[in-house]
């Protein structure tokens, strides 16, 4: 069977399935325009409130296949350019994507694989899970983000760590970290984060959305420039449907309905 990346519905959730059977889940650049394209389309779907990323058989992603990138090694540099450069357009979709992207672990995430779970907007792994940046092992230097989420996500010395030992990290030590936000048991990370995008799909998805666009912008803006966003959103969120309901809600202290 090809690789594919797989495209299903559970109530207000999209989950996306990496599925590469006999190649831990690597990635192919055929996933990548169809996750861009599924991305796209939840951004105008108002009946879909969070997504989750997954593998196949409780396996997150082995990153990508080092068969494919020896046989790239013949080629003209620029397809490999073209490849990365449709992976790099896939972490970009997950970041601009306005509603709550979970990545759900388990078994591994090396490389590239890694690279999708830092730039999800939350992360449930397996207690045995792995995150593993192996690039340097084989002679060759992160993609997909991976340098830029982890130097951010941690102190220099423990960015290094990660990224030039190429050795794996377990979930836990992630999570006191602060890189992952779940540990849970072997097994049910999809479970797991399948009942946590239920519970954001109930919250206001303009407040979520428009949450997840601040912090965003907190990547690059000044505190001036900050305060001048959250005083936007905030004003219009107040003037915004969700307010009323949300608001309305809690006086009258009853769940909110939100559309």
């Amino acid at each position: 069977m090809a690789a594919e990346l797989q495209a299903s519905r559970q109530d207000a959730t999209l989950i996306l399935t990496l599925s590469n059977p006999g190649a831990k889940n690597a990635l192919h650049p055929d996933m990548y325009g169809a996750a861009i394209e599924a991305l796209t389309t939840a951004e105008r779907d108002d009946s879909v409130r969070a997504v989750v990323i997954t593998g196949a058989d409780k396996f997150f992603c082995a990153g990508g296949n080092l068969n494919r990138l020896l046989e790239n090694r013949s080629k003209d540099p620029s397809v490999q350019a073209d490849s990365i450069d449709q992976l790099h357009g896939w972490i970009d979709a997950i970041r601009d994507c306005p509603k709550p992207v979970i990545a759900a672990v388990d078994g591994a995430a090396a490389g590239a694989g890694f690279s999708l779970a830092l730039a999800s907007d939350l992360i449930v792994a397996g207690s045995s899970a792995k995150f593993v940046m192996a690039y340097v092992r084989v002679g060759l230097t992160p993609d997909g983000g991976a340098s830029w989420f982890i130097s951010r996500a941690l102190p220099r010395q423990l960015a290094m760590e990660i990224l030039i030992e190429g050795k794996p990290v377990l979930a836990p030590r992630l999570y006191e970290l602060g890189v992952v936000n779940r540990v849970v048991p072997d097994g049910t990370a999809l479970d797991v984060a399948l009942q946590w995008a239920e519970e954001l799909s109930a919250l206001s998805p303009n407040a979520v959305e428009r949450i997840k666009a601040l912090n965003q912008e907190a990547q690059n803006n000044s505190l001036t420039q900050h305060l001048e966003a959250e005083k936007r959103s905030f004003v219009e969120s107040l003037h915004h449907r969700d307010a009323q309901e949300g608001i309305g809600a809690f006086l009258e202290k009853r769940k909110p309905h939100y559309k």
